[in-house]
């Protein structure tokens, strides 16, 4: 802000030394004979236009990309943002974003309805300050409504109630009628009776009832509404970082890298070492994660609790033997990570969209089951992976063995201490021979006197005597 205010004094003084000075009563008067010219307005316009788009509603995805636009146009100082309106609707945790951040930009936001602002769309028609519609358009119609296109719960439908009663609260406008959009049970003396329940008004009756401000026949007719019909447009188009971001968190996409993940580390489990699994994995649960964080899908609680499954996990393969709490508790850490992102905020929980979620991380482990034991099947067979894979077998019969045999017998009826415990394995000491030796059958402490009683290469088996 200092840089920008010493910009405007440092052009304000340039000005005054070309021949301006302002008089007294606040009027500019010409010195030099230099005619003043006048900057333009400038607007700028965003297409929310999914019905004719590849897009097809408003989703997660599209939430970074109006954030960024509105907070440019706020900090820019611009003198009106319009939303060119026409959708069906969409995710209804998107459209609380969008909306949120419309209510909190200080300059003009007009929602232009050119043709339809149904369900989501509505709710973010009614926090834009002014609302102008084409001839023949509609609002209205916000039920919420499952994964399979029923209307969804009491409680989804009092949520999203709510949400359109304080928008239209913040915008002046009527609150019965916002929320006679959502709710079918609500019912309004006359006015339900002429736009039906749940409400859906045109143009003509979103007037009549002060939902809408004017009507326009095109964007160039609403700006002149406003004393913008001379302004400058600009356009802004979503740009190539928020089109990927709106890629990766699209469900089909994110099914591909759960799955991605999970092949990862199954390949990384199956091999020694750090190799191509895990940083596979890694890879594929950066970019999960990293999306959702940027739409708002997750939060930094969800990329915590994931990191804490992965420490218990760990801490159970590397310090505690068998596989227990620790292991169990980190896998569901883990789980309950992925699905909490993949949800949308609790308020708007449902039984359809657990049960959706859930169907789609059981998809994406059946999948990467599957590819992972053809690829690690198919892996030897191509040139590129077969000097990495052993694929050749090593058999007894022709003199490969894991440890030699030749002393077997002289080791048998020797008896010794042991320097470790026997949980079961252990280490002992045989006439000043260190042996990894295993208990029969029960733990031994150290420092008890052992009996070898069988050994066939590395494993040599102890009693108590």
């Amino acid at each position: 802000m200092c840089l920008a205010l010493c910009v405007l004094v440092a052009g304000g003084l340039n000005l005054m030394g070309s021949g301006w000075a302002v008089a007294d009563t606040g009027s500019v008067q010409l010195t030099d004979g230099v005619i003043p010219t006048v900057a333009k307005p400038v607007v700028h316009l965003l297409k929310l236009r999914t019905v004719d788009t590849e897009g097809g509603m408003i989703d997660p995805g599209l939430t970074a990309y109006v954030e960024r636009v509105v907070e440019e146009a706020d900090s820019a100082g611009i003198d009106a943002l319009v939303f060119d309106i026409d959708t069906f609707g969409g995710r209804v945790d998107a459209a609380t974003i969008i909306r949120d951040a419309i209510l909190d930009a200080d300059l003009l936001t007009i929602a232009f309805i050119n043709n339809r602002a149904i369900s989501a769309g509505a709710l973010i028609s009614l926090a834009c300050d002014k609302i102008v519609m084409v001839k023949g358009g509609t609002i209205g119609a916000s039920t919420p409504v499952s994964g399979g296109g029923e209307k969804a719960g009491d409680k989804y439908v009092s949520v999203m109630r709510a949400e359109m009663r304080a928008t239209a609260e913040r915008t002046d406008r009527d609150t019965e009628i916002a929320e006679a959009m959502v709710d079918e049970r609500i019912y309004i003396p006359g006015f339900s009776d002429e736009v039906g329940q749940p409400a859906t008004l045109t143009t003509e009756q979103a007037l009549q009832y002060g939902i809408a401000d004017e009507t326009a026949g095109s964007l160039q007719q609403m700006l002149e509404i406003y004393d913008l019909g001379d302004a400058k447009v600009v356009e802004i188009e979503i740009n190539w970082a928020e089109r990927v971001v709106r890629l990766l968190t699209h469900p089909i996409v994110t099914s591909i890298l759960l799955s991605v993940a999970i092949f990862g580390l199954i390949a990384e489990v199956r091999t020694p070492g750090w190799g191509l699994g895990g940083s596979l994995a890694l890879m594929a649960l950066a970019l999960f994660f990293g999306s959702h964080l940027i739409v708002h899908l997750a939060n930094w609680e969800e990329l915590v609790l994931f990191g804490i499954g992965l420490v218990l996990l760990f801490v159970e393969i590397a310090l505690i033997p068998g596989f227990g709490f620790a292991g169990v508790a980190g896998i569901v850490c883990m789980l309950a990570s992925v699905l909490l992102t993949r949800l949308p905020e609790f308020t708007f929980w449902s039984v359809d969209q657990i049960g959706a979620v859930v169907g789609q991380f059981a998809l994406s482990m059946i999948g990467a089951v599957v590819v992972s034991v053809f690829v690690l099947k198919s892996l030897p067979k191509v040139a590129a992976f077969n000097r990495l894979i052993l694929s050749s077998d090593t058999k007894a019969s022709d003199g490969y063995v894991s440890a030699p045999t030749t002393q077997d017998q002289e080791l048998v009826g020797l008896t010794g201490v042991t320097v470790s415990e026997l949980r079961p394995v252990g280490i002992g000491s045989f006439d000043g021979r260190r042996l990894d030796i295993i208990a029969e059958g029960e733990f031994i402490a150290q420092q008890t006197t052992v009996k070898i009683i069988s050994a066939h290469g590395s494993r040599i088996v102890v009693r108590a005597v």
